[in-house]
């Protein structure tokens, strides 16, 4: 029991570290979130305001932060329950969205969702789906803005999964990936747009 407290805390932690924010002040650009439309701390504005490189270095250490407590926890603990892993899935998401050490501002978790499903390796089934859908809704059916695209890539990937034969702990897991995520972009305070759809042969 202690053991699955400790790496709840550790994946929780992991998710808490803002990267944006530590790359965006090793590059002076931290302040300039606040001019962005969703003043999120994360890749995307890290790669807006900050340039390649710390977009870069962001996208890196975001993916790892989900990747590696999750790959830790699935091989130094290979006995742990699929009761518990889909917390541990969702911890770092979690702490990326509430982060104790910004002061449980955080971003929106779309990067560690990445990363956590990394962490799976090499079962890579579920990031594939995800990626998948990803590309799917941001190429061949394009829904703009990304708000919209996002909440739709979470709410068709947890759809998805069942049918493409994903393990049932995973999809739960997903599905705990997908209400945080959701939740988050709900409660966002960015002006939200009107939502369009384009299809690839129709623009």
């Amino acid at each position: 029991m202690r053991n699955i407290i400790i790496l709840l805390a550790l994946s929780y932690l992991s998710g808490s570290v803002l990267y944006a924010n530590l790359f965006g002040a090793l590059f002076g650009v931290k302040e300039r979130y606040a001019e962005s439309a969703d003043k999120n701390p994360g890749v995307s504005n890290a790669y807006v305001y900050g340039g390649f490189w710390c977009g870069t270095l962001t996208l890196i250490f975001e993916l790892l932060k989900g990747a590696l407590p999750v790959y830790l926890a699935l091989h130094t603990e290979p006995a742990l329950s699929r009761q518990i892993l889909p917390f541990i899935l969702a911890a770092p998401v979690a702490g990326h969205i509430l982060p104790i050490f910004n002061k449980f501002h955080g971003g929106k978790g779309i990067a560690v969702t990445f990363g956590v499903l990394v962490g799976l390796f090499p079962y890579v089934k579920p990031l594939a789906v995800f990626a998948a859908v990803f590309i799917f809704l941001s190429v061949v059916v394009r829904i703009s803005p990304h708000y919209y695209r996002t909440i739709a890539a979470y709410v068709v990937t947890t759809a998805v999964m069942p049918l493409a034969r994903v393990s049932g702990w995973i999809c739960f897991s997903f599905l705990l990936l997908a209400g945080l995520v959701c939740v988050r972009m709900f409660l966002s305070r960015e002006e939200k747009e009107r939502i369009e759809v384009k299809l690839l042969w129709m623009r």
